[in-house]
């Protein structure tokens, strides 16, 4: 693996992470400040760490300029998908296995990770 890539995965986690802790932080506040119902917070939650997560891979990750309204349908495409799947997994999670939503939480953002990385690569990337 070449260091530049290398460098721009550990980039990627790191904005990730911030990204999580912001969604995460939001979906707790949402829920038990608000008294937001868990799957709406979530929601929320995720569409605002998205737009976050966006301009930040943007400058900071793939070091992307000028970039093309196609990169930017491509990456808000691949958010609005990553979304959907958040949603399934926070539903299954909670609503059919039974699990604590904030635990839940965790393991819908672990699955849908993979899908962010390589689709916001493409879009950002070319």
């Amino acid at each position: 693996m070449k260091k530049e890539r290398f460098m721009e995965m550990v980039r990627f986690a790191l904005v990730g992470g911030a990204s999580f802790l912001l969604d995460y932080g939001l979906l707790y506040a949402f829920v038990e400040f608000c008294g937001i119902h868990y799957l709406v917070a979530s929601g929320l939650s995720f569409t605002i760490s998205v737009i976050f997560n966006y301009f930040l891979c943007a400058t900071f990750v793939f070091h992307a300029s000028g970039r093309t309204k196609a990169q930017k349908l491509l990456f808000f495409g691949s958010s609005i998908a990553g979304l959907f799947l958040n949603q399934l997994c926070m539903w299954l999670f909670v609503d059919i296995m039974g699990i604590y939503y904030m635990l839940s939480k965790i393991f819908a953002t672990a699955i849908v990770t993979l899908w962010n990385y390589v689709m916001k690569r493409k879009a950002l990337k070319g």
